[in-house]
């Protein structure tokens, strides 16, 4: 096998909608530094043997050069085709945050051609400033003999698909569906950052946040609906796995994972996530938050329905939904309520008789259930189930482990385990917290990071939880370092604690052990909270083993009303 071309530097096949098309597409990652640094004379020549008429590159290395080298690539893919035998095909060129660097995609219908295709683009790059002429030529009699490999795997579903995808909340939300589907007695498959689920039971577990996620739950003959958590990371790295879906939800959009795979900016974030909603089916919903800009904007990209939820019912979002015939689900009173045009509200349930919002003292929770009522009502579940599965949905290990999970210890502390893994993520946690926290009780952080976030994602982090606890301390998740090691860890938390004048934060080198340190000198009263995600069971475990015990939606309501 012949060696990569040096231009190429990544190659991924997408196996279904992705960021630049609603259908396989092949991503190619191209080094241009040849044609950036190349003279005009050459550049002008590549032009004009791919037909880039009127062409002006500009001087080598500057802005001008840039812009036109944006355009040679794209119009080289399209040459290559053509001269190979594909008349006409969708080429998107996108710069990057490297001048040197664009991403070009082309959708495909043979694998190994595709990827040949790829291969044979990035040749031509190779060949500057030589014979561009031949280079081209040989480009494409390379594409034409290629064997044309397995066409696209993108499954078209058989049954209803909710998916679900956002920031914060996806997991939340994914699960209160599902569970408003079990409640109506539908056999439901879901996927999410845990695993494959069917009727309840996990039978896999893993994140299958990803297409693949998708593929295992429609491939169980039995399931009757299914509900799909899809990440940014499978979007963009895989495609999403299925053609279509018949409801969709966007929770929100904020900082997480940028700077990584080429996603540097909340906008561009943005444009990922809209993905999902962009393949829901025209006679479907797409459930959007009206009250997040990025998320509303998406109304922009649907062809389905528009339905928003929001905390506020007189927001601009909700009343330009509704003049466009669409359907909002808002808090009115304290109680859940449905928006149709030219109707009266319809109250669903009031938010103190839905656990997971804890009396309506999570902010965060009551989005998802405002979100979670919506999918479930727009994918045809009754009314009055959708009320009874909000109802029985509880915020403990068994619905909804992981997030926002309660218990009480034999002395009277509260602690509460959460994700949290991002800014919007901690500062939830603080707030439920506070509304759980009596007069005089402190509120005690087990500080956690995963290693693929950003530095000043890490300090942030480490700024929040010192500003807002009064106790704070470092619990290391080993399984997820990513090429990071603790003690760096420990410097960027640190360094953010700093900033608010804090200083001294103790490490443990596990979640388990900052747990029990924490708990350890907590006193009655007190909140205890851990940003928890490697050592969940072993948590679990220790909390048990120890006395303390899951609180119910009774022991939340009168912790929150003892909180004033």
């Amino acid at each position: 096998m012949s060696a990569e071309p040096e231009s190429l530097v990544e190659l991924r096949v997408l196996e279904g909608p992705n960021l630049y098309f609603p259908r396989a597409a092949v991503k190619l990652t191209l080094d241009i530094e040849h044609l950036s640094d190349a003279g005009e004379q050459t550049a002008t020549r590549l032009a004009a043997r791919i037909g880039l008429r009127n062409a002006r590159p500009g001087a080598p290395g500057s802005g001008f050069r840039q812009r036109f080298a944006l355009r040679a690539v794209e119009r080289l893919v399209r040459a290559v085709a053509k001269e190979s035998g594909t008349s006409r095909l969708g080429v998107r060129v996108r710069p990057t945050a490297d001048r040197h660097t664009v991403v070009v995609a082309f959708p495909w219908q043979h694998r190994t051609r595709a990827e040949e295709m790829g291969r044979a683009v990035a040749s031509v790059l190779d060949a500057v400033p030589g014979d561009v002429d031949a280079a081209v030529s040989a480009a494409a009699e390379r594409v034409a003999a290629a064997d044309p490999g397995p066409a696209p795997t993108t499954i078209t579903p058989h049954v209803p698909v909710v998916a679900v995808t956002g920031t914060n909340g996806k997991t939340t939300t994914s699960r209160m569906v599902a569970h408003i589907a079990r409640t109506d007695g539908r056999l439901v498959g879901w996927s999410n950052t845990d695993g494959i689920y069917v009727d309840g039971r996990m039978v896999d577990g893993g994140d299958y946040s990803g297409p693949s996620g998708a593929g295992r739950v429609l491939a169980h003959p039995e399931v009757q609906l299914a509900v799909t958590e899809t990440a940014r990371g499978g979007i963009l790295l895989k495609g999403i796995g299925l053609t279509h879906n018949d409801v969709s939800v966007v929770t929100n959009v904020s900082a997480d994972h940028l700077g990584l795979q080429g996603i540097d900016t909340l906008d561009q974030l943005a444009e990922v996530k809209a993905v999902v909603p962009r393949i829901t089916r025209r006679r479907g919903w797409a459930v959007l938050n009206a009250d997040d800009p990025r998320v509303y904007a998406m109304r922009g990209v649907i062809k389905a329905q528009p339905w928003v939820f929001s905390r506020d019912v007189d927001s601009p979002g909700v009343r330009e939904t509704l003049s466009d015939k669409g359907r909002a689900t808002v808090v009115i009173d304290g109680w859940v309520a449905v928006l149709r045009p030219g109707a009266d509200p319809d109250p669903l349930v009031e938010l103190v008789d839905v656990p997971m919002t804890l009396a309506g003292l999570s902010r965060f929770n009551v989005e998802n259930t405002l979100a979670a009522a919506s999918a479930a009502l727009a994918v045809g579940i009754e009314r009055d189930v959708v009320v009874e599965g909000l109802r029985t949905f509880a915020p403990d290990a068994e619905h909804n482990p992981g997030r926002m999970n309660f218990f009480t210890t034999p002395s009277g502390v509260s602690v509460v385990m959460d994700l949290a893994h991002n800014e919007a993520g901690l500062e939830a946690l603080f707030e439920i917290m506070n509304g759980v926290r009596p007069p005089g009780g402190r509120l005690l952080l087990g500080l956690g990071v995963v290693g693929d976030r950003t530095d000043d994602l890490i300090e942030k982090l480490g700024e929040i939880a010192a500003r807002d606890s009064d106790v704070v301390a470092i619990g290391h998740k080993e399984r997820y370092l990513r090429g990071r090691t603790t003690v760096e860890l420990e410097v960027l938390m640190r360094a953010g604690a700093e900033r608010v004048g804090v200083t001294g934060i103790p490490a443990y080198p596990t979640e388990v052990a900052a747990l029990s340190a924490l708990v350890g000198q907590a006193l009655p009263g007190d909140v205890v909270g851990l940003m928890c995600h490697a050592e969940r069971q072993e948590c679990y475990d220790w909390l048990a083993d120890h006395g303390a015990t899951p609180d119910t939606g009774a022991t939340l309501a009168a912790k929150v009303r003892a909180a004033g």
